[in-house]
């Protein structure tokens, strides 16, 4: 296990910080809006 940590605690931190980078982006991309065209 990475840096000794059970398995279970290791995929829910994965799981949190993947959830926060994604709300993070969605945020970015409301506020400014970037047109994608």
């Amino acid at each position: 296990m990475p840096a000794g940590v059970p398995m279970s605690t290791y995929l829910k931190m994965l799981a949190a910080s993947l959830l926060a980078m994604c709300a993070g982006a969605e945020v970015v991309h409301r506020y400014y809006r970037p047109d994608l065209v």
